[in-house]
């Protein structure tokens, strides 16, 4: 969340004094390449929408000519940094306080705009028109705020399904979040933010001015004080109606029997609650007025579930307060067609959702709420949901959440806390040519470290909370900070090693026999997985002994049987007819790809099968990338007949996920690649190493048979699963009513 300087407020309801700072690489970013802006205007809170084109650098490989430089040892191939534009959607939050101030600031900052029309929603939409057309010289045009609501609502349910919708637990008010996933359309909605009655009593009850100031004075009181619940009336429940001894029969019945004063606290959560117990009868629920403060949601929550006994449940939307903003963009950007692409949050430039602790401090409760931000990248290539997914509508890519399991979020912060100089080590070293790396790294340590230390306090801030979303955030604060790749040397190094070792190992699995080969082949895979410099235990090996190799791999693996051991069920499918096509999602590059996927994907090719290979379309730790990927196997076709053969009849494919992410979301992945497992018929995927197969996708299930490949490469997880660091995952699955092999019984999680 940003903060703003130092506020002298005017007498004016809407006004402020000139001297507020408002620095626009904080808050309104890229403001000087905005093209196209919407405002939605409630009661007490404006939000700004606006479109501009980024440049940001991204890196690319490119193959060398090695008919001339081959037998000189030369690398295989280049790598360069290089500047692209990308879109990018700003949202952003703030009191209508400060409306004028802000409307001057992007008149001032705003260098190049073709933009003649700002489209309006919400109430304050007309109370403000003047003002806006005034300081901004563009005519307003006012949109139906419900039609506005539910188009922003559709649009980031599609493009944020997983974080965006949650509901709070009622064991816990503090951190019993539960996430959802997606919700095909909105159906029943609420503005909460545009409660008016709600601001009136506010300053009548309670003297405060600002809802925050309400919040934090609820976080302290006892409604019990001042409401008069049924136990007051009845001595204890009244059981003909079902009614609890703790309901609230009369909000601030007790003041009207009572002859005393009561305070302000106790007032101001009285208020909460018949505020919330009102409204409480509806499904979805935005605007800021619930803002990450579980009192509110706590008491939706309880009225839901209280007058339908359980039969409905309240939702909440993390980004409730930007949905009529984006509707209004939407619709003036309409020519534009922004649906038709896929877009995906940036959490480098994400406040997150917020709450008012009562643990902040004075000078951070006085600030917080001031402004929040949200930034959403538009992607390069639509994403589509996998076809193969048995039920889409229930699938979750995370295995964990976080948010519910403390243990576990605990653990988790402080390891990547812990990773922290590693990282930005490696960020430095990508870059040796530029002397200001050390700088940016610095940045970027400060800006995670940052974000670790909000979701210590705030688990929710951003949605479910996963290890996946923990690497994501990593990934997206070192590309705002220009390190499009930290480990694209070590890749381009551990890829050119490998290679020189794929001819002895593809000969020594060729002279094994049929049933040894198979296992040999598993084996294989597993060991390379090892492979993994996201995993702190490995990188310390990798770096402390640059010797440790593809055997030295196989010995760390544990002897069967594996932590979970489907092996048996997978070898005696192989007894049967090859599959149609096998789906592959890759891993890791070097010894990974070179030494254990590729031999086995080449006996797959050799089975009859054809086999899709997908990797990740951007850089994400060590893992390949398409770009890496096709350099490496046309290398590797130059040797290898059987891989030569299989990419000149098409019986080998190399096609880009569309993630960038050392995770695997199978409902968001490239539009091209999921024509291809349709075309192709796809009958088998197989995903591996632990990002992939463990902390997403171990629990979905999919159409078709699976096989889900791992090695624990941490100790705490492995020690949390009943294994130990290296213990394997090797689970084959087969959907219900085919014939079964599935071993999932045996899973440890």
């Amino acid at each position: 969340m940003a903060e703003c300087g130092r506020v002298v407020r005017r007498t004016s309801n809407h006004t402020m004094d000139k001297s507020i700072i408002l620095p626009p690489d904080e808050i309104f970013r890229n403001l000087e390449n905005a093209k196209r802006f919407a405002i939605d205007i409630g009661g007490s809170l404006t939000k700004l929408a606006y479109y501009s084109t980024v440049q940001h650098k991204v890196a690319k490989v490119r193959s060398f000519d090695h008919t001339a430089k081959e037998a000189r040892g030369d690398k295989l191939y280049e790598i360069a940094v290089q500047e692209e534009v990308t879109a990018r959607l700003h949202f952003i939050k703030f009191e209508n306080a400060y409306i004028e101030t802000c409307l001057d600031f992007i008149k001032d900052h705003l260098v190049n705009t073709e933009t003649k029309v700002i489209k309006a929603t919400g109430g304050g939409a007309h109370k403000f028109k003047d003002l806006i057309e005034k300081k901004l010289g563009l005519k307003v045009d006012k949109e139906d705020e419900m039609t506005c609501l539910i188009k922003g609502c559709n649009f980031v349910l599609r493009n944020i399904p997983m974080k965006l919708l949650f509901t709070l637990s009622m064991r816990t008010q503090s951190s019993g979040f539960r996430t959802h996933s997606q919700i095909s359309s909105l159906t029943s909605w609420s503005t909460l933010d545009q409660v008016f009655p709600l601001s009136r009593l506010r300053a009548l009850l309670t003297k405060t001015k600002r809802f925050d100031e309400l919040l934090q004075l609820a976080s302290k009181g006892q409604h019990t004080n001042v409401d008069m619940l049924v136990k007051d009336i009845y001595g204890g429940s009244y059981s003909t109606l079902g009614l609890t001894g703790d309901l609230i029969a009369s909000s601030f019945g007790k003041s009207a029997t009572a002859d005393k004063e009561f305070s302000k606290e106790d007032m101001a959560k009285s208020l909460l609650h018949m505020i919330s117990n009102d409204i409480g009868q509806l499904v979805y629920f935005g605007g800021f007025f619930i803002r990450g403060h579980p009192v509110t949601m706590h008491t939706i929550t309880y009225s839901i579930n209280y007058f339908t006994k359980g039969e409905v449940q309240a939702l909440f939307l993390r980004h409730e307060g930007y949905l009529g903003a984006i509707g209004a963009f939407l619709k003036g950007a309409e020519e534009d067609n922004p649906n038709q692409y896929s877009w995906e949050e940036n959490y480098a430039g994400s406040s997150g959702l917020m709450s008012v602790s009562p643990d902040m401090s004075p000078m951070q409760r006085a600030r917080s709420g001031t402004f929040d931000m949200l930034e959403m990248d538009r992607k390069e290539r639509q994403l589509v949901k996998l076809p193969l997914l048995q039920d889409p509508s229930s699938y979750i890519p995370d295995t964990v959440d976080l948010t519910e399991d403390a243990l576990a979020r605990e653990y988790w912060l402080f390891c990547f806390e812990d990773a922290l100089d590693g990282v930005v080590k490696r960020a430095v070293a990508s870059q040796p040519d530029m002397p200001e790396a050390q700088e940016r790294a610095e940045k970027f340590r400060q800006k995670y470290r940052h974000k670790l230390q909000t979701l210590r306090h705030q688990p929710f801030a951003y949605g479910s909370l996963t290890v996946r979303s923990l690497l994501d955030t990593r990934e997206h604060c070192l590309n705002e900070f220009n390190f499009p790749d930290p480990y694209s040397k070590i890749k381009q190094k551990e890829n050119d090693l490998a290679l020189k070792y794929y001819l002895k190992a593809v000969k020594s699995l060729d002279q094994l026999e049929w049933t040894e080969r198979q296992f040999a082949l598993v084996r294989g895979v597993l060991a390379g997985n090892v492979f993994d410099w996201g995993a702190k235990a490995v990188s310390d090996v990798l770096e402390s002994d640059p010797e440790f190799g593809f055997e030295e791999a196989k010995r760390q693996l544990e002897e069967r049987p594996w932590l979970v051991d489907c092996y048996d069920q997978w070898f005696e499918r192989l007894k049967g007819p090859p599959h149609r096509c096998a789906l592959f999602f890759v891993d890791n590059s070097g010894v990974d790809i070179i030494l254990g996927v590729m031999p086995f994907v080449r006996e797959l090719l050799s089975r009859g099968t054809e086999v899709v290979l997908a990797s990740n379309s951007a850089p994400a730790l060590n893992d390949v990338t398409n770009g890496e990927l096709q350099i490496l196997t046309e290398r590797i076709a130059a040797m290898d007949p059987v891989i030569q053969d299989g990419l000149r009849d098409e019986r080998l494919m190399l096609v880009q996920s569309g993630s960038s992410s050392p995770c695997l979301d199978l409902s968001r992945l490239d539009k091209v690649l999921a024509t291809v497992v349709r075309e192709r018929k796809t009958d088998l995927v197989i995903i591996e190493g632990m990002g992939r197969a463990i902390h997403t996708n171990y629990y979905a299930m999919l159409s078709c048979e699976s096989l889900k490949m791992a090695v624990i490469k941490n100790s705490w997880l492995a020690d949390r699963l009943g294994g130990k660091l290296f213990s394997v995952v090797f689970k084959y699955e087969v959907p219900a009513g085919k014939l079964s092999h599935d071993c999932s019984a045996s899973s440890p999680l």
